[in-house]
């Protein structure tokens, strides 16, 4: 048995943090799902911005869509649902196997509505709407804003995937609005079985603070506050609230583990895969980490529910003079502000290579 199924043995699920056309063409992404037992994608305004600029995969359809007048957003959200909804149809035997439990993919609304509450709602609503698959999570983040969009999402049966979590609190207002949508539903006489995961961003932890502690220290925080998020994750699950909704039928909001490519390169490329092992939870891990856990990795023990070492570890974070609450505010806005670039990004990529093919068109027209 290689390592990848040993992690699904105990429960985990692994999902690739990756999404490109020429993986779907090429047969790549069903050879992870046959050979590394993935069972789910997820995808991010970066992703689809290496992919599309890294590739002319994309090009015959950027051409078509703007040749028939769309507005550079508006194509981007067709070919990134041409991709998932490739993906979800693939993973779609697993997503019935389990009960809707397993065999996600994702899209995330605009990071410029990461402030708009009523925009965020209205974009997962139509996204959904426009999807028209069951396996499709749609991304929002879990910032001020984002949390009631939630909420409201969950409680109009959008399945969302709450995304840029850092810290035990962002995790508990995440969780807590995905509660209040499902209670919501359930008042109103209306399914309950509404699936979402919170997805707690690891390593960029450790990037932050890599010249802010002791040698000793390093590579250390995002392992940390993780432990201390799967106890809070582990007694929610325990709580008599929760109880009550999972009586009326409701699914769990898993616990999702994303930003696990190690960014040291002093340490185990295998880092966070390691140290994250947990049953009912997913690991969301890019395709060269992948590769290296199914080459080398091991699986060393679970996460414990108690959280462990966690607090004696934070303690020490904190007594090297790490405000964590601060750094998770930090994390979370720097996060945003990284789709965002990554969006423009994106959108000027779209922009420029709809131009260059009609330049083409029109030389070879001559």
């Amino acid at each position: 048995m290689n390592t990848t199924q040993q992690l699904h043995e105990i429960g985990q699920s692994l999902w690739l943090d990756n999404i490109t056309r020429d993986l779907l063409t090429s047969g790549g992404l069903l050879r992870y799902i046959n050979g590394f037992s993935i069972t789910g994608l997820t995808s991010n305004p970066t992703i689809f911005d290496k992919a599309i600029k890294g590739s002319t995969s994309y090009d015959s359809a950027i051409h078509g869509k703007t040749q028939a007048g769309m507005s550079c957003e508006s194509l981007f959200f067709e070919l990134a649902l041409e991709d998932l909804t490739q993906a979800a149809d693939l993973f779609r035997p697993i997503h019935v196997a389990t009960g809707g439990v397993d065999g996600w993919v994702s899209l995330e609304v605009s990071p410029l509505l990461a402030d708009d509450t009523d925009g965020s709602i209205k974009a997962a609503l139509q996204l959904h709407a426009h999807a028209q698959r069951p396996n499709l999570f749609i991304k929002i983040p879990g910032t001020r804003a984002g949390i009631p969009a939630i909420e409201e999402a969950i409680f109009n049966g959008v399945p969302v995937n709450v995304t840029l979590l850092f810290s035990h609190d962002q995790y508990v207002a995440a969780a807590d609005a995905y509660l209040r949508g499902i209670e919501r539903r359930l008042a109103a006489g209306l399914d309950p079985k509404i699936a979402s995961v919170a997805s707690i961003f690891v390593s960029r932890w450790d990037v932050a603070i890599k010249d802010k502690v002791p040698q000793e220290l390093r590579d250390g925080l995002g392992i940390a506050i993780s432990k201390r998020v799967y106890q809070a994750y582990c007694e929610l699950h325990a709580s008599s609230r929760w109880r009550k909704l999972a009586a009326a039928g409701a699914h769990k909001q898993l616990l999702l583990w994303a930003s696990t490519g190690t960014k040291d390169p002093d340490a185990t490329d295998t880092l966070y895969i390691e140290a994250l092992a947990a049953p009912e939870t997913i690991n969301t891990m890019p395709e060269k980490t992948l590769q290296a856990f199914a080459d080398h990795g091991e699986l060393k023990g679970v996460l414990p529910v108690d959280g462990g070492d966690a607090e004696t570890a934070l303690a020490k974070f904190t007594q090297a003079g790490i405000d964590l609450q601060a750094l998770a505010s930090q994390l979370q806005l720097e996060g945003t502000q990284s789709f965002v670039k990554s969006w423009q990004d994106l959108m000027q990529s779209i922009t420029a290579k709809s131009t260059a093919l009609k330049a083409q068109v029109k030389t070879g027209a001559h």
